[in-house]
């Protein structure tokens, strides 16, 4: 039975989707079955790994809203044994259509219990919000793994978002584990950085990874042309990191 793992934080542009991309396809890459999940309305997963959101006519807008089987909506991606369930523009409106739905808290996992044999992984990109979307993938998850930058307000928001994965928890999925927390856009220059990571490894102390994530220009470019690092500048600092955390992860698995 694949493991089905949400990647989520309530602020924006802590790298993620760059590390649910890269943490899918290099688990991939090390042999595993793998399926990212898009569920954020911006899409960037799907963008980041070459597809055209407004080209899709199916999505996972279509098994949420409009019970879709949900195998007919999965692509193959560049990456061998890596599969997407991808976004389009209709996603947008999902939060609003949810609330009219029966059992809109399941619905999810209701979908991913038809295909959860066919994977080791199931990775799912939340939105940075803590909606109907993102409530939804929790309730599917075995596990959280929340990116945190190394900046000042990283923290902030933090309390928040493991005050509601505990409602989750005490409600509607008592399974629900942190997974990891990984440290991204480090720059080791800068005295906050330190100082931050070392507040994130006090309160987090084990569920902290050990790789820490870089700021690196390469890995930002990556989503431009549609390719997870590995497929762009595999000898890069980001990539090594990226690669060095997958194999954490897996490590952990065992």
């Amino acid at each position: 039975m694949g493991k089905i793992i949400s990647f989520s934080n309530k602020k924006g542009g802590v790298g993620k989707t760059t590390t649910a991309i890269n943490m899918a396809a290099y688990c991939a890459d090390l042999g595993k079955k793998v399926l990212l999940i898009d569920i954020d309305s911006q899409g960037n997963a799907t963008t980041g790994l070459g597809f055209s959101k407004s080209a899709l006519k199916k999505s996972v807008y279509n098994v949420l809203i409009e019970d879709d089987n949900i195998a007919g909506n999965i692509l193959p991606t560049q990456v061998k044994l890596l599969d997407i369930l991808p976004a389009n523009v209709d996603l947008t409106g999902a939060e609003v259509d949810l609330v009219y739905k029966k059992n809109r808290e399941r619905i999810l996992k209701t979908a991913l219990e038809k295909i959860r044999n066919d994977y080791d992984y199931i990775f799912i990109d939340c939105p940075p919000s803590l909606g109907l979307l993102t409530i939804n993938a929790w309730v599917s998850s075995d596990s959280v793994i929340i990116p945190l930058q190394s900046e000042y307000y990283a923290l902030e928001g933090v309390s928040q978002l493991m005050n509601t994965i505990a409602m989750v928890r005490q409600h509607l999925n008592p399974n629900l584990q942190i997974e990891g927390v990984v440290i991204t856009m480090y720059d080791g220059r800068a005295l906050i950085s330190k100082q931050i990571t070392a507040e994130i490894k006090k309160f987090f102390k084990n569920k902290l990874y050990e790789i820490i994530i870089p700021r690196n220009v390469r890995l930002s470019e990556a989503p431009s042309h549609g390719v997870p690092i590995m497929l762009h500048d595999p000898k890069c600092v980001g990539a090594r990191a990226y690669k060095a955390l997958a194999e954490e992860f897996l490590s952990k698995q065992r």
